[in-house]
């Protein structure tokens, strides 16, 4: 039975399940066919295709898998026992509606339980039907007769960047000492013909072994991708299409409204004088004793696939994370020591964090190691 028949509820919002996978680089191997019959492409003709895809409205439904390897950690004040790997592992359904432009509509179905997003224009919904709560966030507003501009690029960058031929060219020769990609022909995703892009680390200690990623052979959208670890013979992430229409959803789609008994908070993002969430300081406002100076840019130690990227915490967010909730279950990783110090270990199937006592984080698609050896 469909998800929105067993769920009408589903009507009102849709959540968001994003992936995203670094690629260090590309090298171009042999072309292939995509399924069904399309055409052979060459990766670097697939990246053509992506880079000139046009927007399109979509719904369908996403099956979600996830394996990375991560500790049992108890959510504060979860539901129903909830835990933080069952959020980020495990299997899951989605609901995802888009009309090719800035209103897209997800929802995520738990069993009885619904988190869902709804993004129309300036106006971002967030539900959850199992604590019968609602954030409304108002988005900032460009200024009249403005519109967000590019960063500016090098004349000799801009010039290779107009021409996607171009700018495929030179992303596939700057990336290649890293990653090796081919082009496949794949399975079709939710019916569709797709074409398979397979890259490939070139370093022997990430702990990253290949990323997949489908492209619609017609649309050039992404269907499916999944990224699997070294050594391993499933993805530990799997995210993919089980069913798409190209037919444009209905306006009322992009629509949320709170159902009965739900809480609800707004927040205004920015605006001219005001903070982050929009609140304007009062005139007799004092300095707060415990703001932070700007975050510190990271030190990245390592190139490619082999990188650690290296960041001290400004003093608050290292109280918030030493403190509290929060500093539970930090706690409750595995606590780990030696030249660089002390600190607490998360070591899972594709990435390796490590938060030190002293207030530095250093993480990395690597072993342990690799962070113990960049925080030296």
């Amino acid at each position: 039975m469909p998800v929105l028949a067993r769920h009408p509820r589903l009507r009102w919002v849709a959540p968001l399940a994003a992936v995203a996978a670094l690629v260090g680089g590309v090298a171009v191997s042999s072309a292939a066919s995509g399924a069904g019959g399309a055409p052979p492409v060459t990766a670097q003709e697939l990246l053509v295709r992506l880079q000139q895809a046009k927007p399109a409205a979509f719904s369908g439904e996403v099956r979600s898998t996830l394996d990375l390897g991560l500790p049992q950690l108890p959510i504060p004040g979860g539901h129903g026992g909830a835990n933080l790997s069952s959020v980020i592992s495990g299997s899951h359904d989605w609901r995802v509606w888009s009309d090719g432009g800035d209103r897209v509509r997800l929802a995520l179905v738990d069993g009885a339980a619904e988190s869902d997003i709804v993004h129309s224009g300036r106006d971002v919904w967030m539900w959850s039907s199992a604590d019968h709560t609602a954030t409304h966030l108002l988005l900032p507003a460009p200024p009249a007769g403005t519109t967000h501009p590019a960063p500016a690029l090098p004349s000799d960058l801009a010039a290779t960047f107009a021409d996607p031929q171009q700018a495929a060219a030179y992303v596939l020769k700057a990336l290649d000492p890293t990653t090796g990609v081919a082009t496949t022909s794949t399975d079709t995703v939710a019916g569709r013909a797709a074409y398979g892009l397979v890259l490939t680390p070139r370093s022997t200690t990430t702990k990253v072994g290949s990323i997949h990623l489908s492209v619609d052979a017609e649309t050039s959208l992404p269907l499916a991708v999944s990224v699997t670890a070294r050594g391993a013979t499933t993805p530990a992430i799997n995210v993919a299409f089980t069913a798409l229409s190209y037919a444009a959803p209905p306006a009322s789609v992009f629509t949320f409204t709170p159902p009965p008994g739900t809480t609800v908070t707004t927040k205004t993002l920015g605006g001219e004088g005001k903070g982050w969430m929009g609140s304007k300081p009062t005139a007799d406002a004092k300095p707060n004793a415990h703001a932070d100076a700007p975050p510190t840019p990271p030190t990245v130690v390592g190139s490619g696939w082999d990188s650690v990227a290296v960041v001290t915490l400004p003093s608050g967010a290292k109280d918030a994370l030493t403190s509290g909730p929060a500093a539970a279950l930090i706690g409750m990783l595995p606590s780990v020591s030696g030249a660089w110090g002390s600190g607490h270990l998360l070591d899972g199937a594709l990435i390796s964090v490590l938060l030190t006592d002293d207030g530095r984080v250093a993480v990395g698609a690597v072993a342990p190691d690799a962070l113990y050896a960049a925080l030296r």
